[in-house]
């Protein structure tokens, strides 16, 4: 039998991925309330403030600098952008809509006008190229309001304000949008909590239960969107978003493999069991009695969970994870902030995540073989230094080699059986960094004249990887 060539299915979703908090800037025009990110700190002190126990969400102009403020002005020059990204070929655009663009504060009754329209004339200029938005409703962010007055998904009432201001994205874009997701990497929270949920875990408190408690928050919060979106606008499809990990044991010892086995469960497949089966995983129950977790659970909650499950699963994937039972601090991973131990089989890359794409087959394998549902792999990309040359143009073959490498693992994943739907690398034109808040790692096919200390032009340069990904969506992946 004539072995055929991996081919991408006709209709594969092909694009880039954005933040609103990481590109858009104009943070306080067209009635827009002060968001999470826009508070977060720039360069690498960023990753203190997000495990600092004591941060208050203020910001603090004379001790630190805010690239989120401006980002790359998306918000003035979004017709330029997605003019490139028409160029590219885009089939979709990944983005997401900023909470606090549509309601201030996150808690009023009625949304910002301004705000709305904003999306309006994004959506309408990627229709125009026939770019299909995918819509992301909460990409690690949410009103500081809701965070200092609430607590942030500590608190219950969120779920309320969710759901309206997800009533609000249905009802006004359910002709332009048909593709969804509720929360960005979700799992993520269980090491950075700030991002996600919207608080810092206090000096006093166990970090266990208000974690757990605010996930129950976002799990319902999540399945009553999905509700609302198969209601509101029939025929849309609406997913969850997870980071995911493939997590490998140092060695055979099966004490490894068996921690290797159990750190996967919780950060890989915790979130994702509750969204795509619509109940609290069997191995959960262990985790929460040997860490005092206990959940209050609404009446009706777990019955909403499993009758409003998501229609695919959309994951970030950058790396591999490897674990150890008893590691010392001088073998974990440079680049590892999820944890795990360095891979000696492994190169890394400017910032010290690991490059490892056949973990990219791996994880859409292991995905689809427990969930069953379409994937979508909407991150993946190489944060790097990039230089412009004297003429102008920058030579990124490093970026076209590490997606070249993980565009052939979709392949064969497709070749195993996989039903996967899109590939939306992250940050396809240049922007913030949402974990170091550096403009100095860029992801982009297109270069944006930004520095770390935010001088710049905001000039969009075209990196010679665009023209490289511009080949590979015109051939539906075939020319690599």
């Amino acid at each position: 039998m004539k072995h055929e060539e991996k081919k991408f299915p006709e209709g594969f979703l092909w694009g880039g991925a954005t933040a609103a908090n990481q590109l858009e800037g104009a943070y306080q025009e067209g009635g827009k309330g002060l968001n999470t990110p826009d508070v977060l700190p720039g360069g690498k002190v960023r990753l203190q403030v997000l495990k600092d126990p004591g941060f208050d969400f203020e910001l603090d102009p004379e001790k630190y600098t805010y690239p989120n403020h401006e980002a790359i002005d998306f918000y003035h020059r979004y017709k330029e952008d997605i003019a490139l990204f028409a160029e590219m070929g885009f089939k979709t655009f990944r983005m997401s809509i900023s909470w606090s663009r549509i309601f201030p504060k996150g808690d009023e009754l009625v949304p910002n006008e301004e705000g709305l329209a904003f999306y309006d004339r994004v959506f309408d200029e990627l229709l125009k190229y026939k770019i299909e938005p995918v819509v992301t409703i909460s990409h690690y962010e949410l009103p500081v309001h809701l965070a200092k007055e609430y607590g942030g998904w500590r608190s219950r009432e969120l779920v309320t304000f969710f759901e309206r201001y997800a009533t609000a994205l249905f009802n006004r874009y359910k002709n332009k949008v048909k593709y969804w997701m509720t929360f960005n990497e979700i799992n993520s929270s269980l090491h950075m909590p700030i991002l996600g949920l919207g608080f810092a875990i206090q000096k006093e408190e166990d970090q266990y239960q208000p974690t757990f408690q605010a996930y129950h928050h976002q799990f319902v919060a999540s399945a009553r969107a999905v509700q609302l979106c198969h209601e509101i606008i029939p025929g849309a499809q609406i997913g969850c978003m997870i980071v995911y990990l493939p997590t490998y044991s140092v060695d055979s010892n099966p004490e490894n493999v068996l921690y290797a086995l159990k750190e996967e469960q919780l950060f890989n497949y915790f979130c994702g069991d509750v969204q795509v089966r619509g109940e609290y995983p069997a191995f959960i129950n262990r985790y929460f009695r040997e860490h005092g977790i206990k959940l209050e659970i609404e009446e009706g909650d777990l019955e909403l969970l499993k009758e409003n499950t998501v229609d695919y699963i959309a994951f970030s994937y950058y790396m591999s994870r490897t674990e150890k039972k008893d590691k010392t601090p001088e073998e974990v991973g440079q680049g590892n902030i999820l944890g795990g131990i360095k891979n000696v089989f492994l190169n890394a890359s400017d910032w010290g995540w690991e490059i490892d794409p056949t973990g990219l087959q791996i994880s859409l394998n292991q995905l689809y073989d427990r969930y069953q549902k379409p994937l979508f792999v909407v991150e993946n990309g190489l944060g790097a230094y990039d230089k412009v040359e004297e003429d102008g143009s920058i030579n990124d073959d490093y970026r076209i080699d590490y997606l070249r490498e993980h565009i052939k693992a979709m392949g064969e994943a497709i070749e195993d059986g996989v039903e996967l739907m899109g590939y939306t690398p992250w940050g396809c034109i240049d922007l913030v960094s949402a974990s170091t808040g550096e403009m100095s790692k860029r992801y982009g096919f297109i270069y944006v004249d930004k520095q770390d200390d935010g001088s710049g032009t905001l000039e969009r340069k075209k990196k010679k990887s665009f023209f490289w990904f511009k080949d590979v969506i015109a051939t539906n992946g075939e020319n690599l």
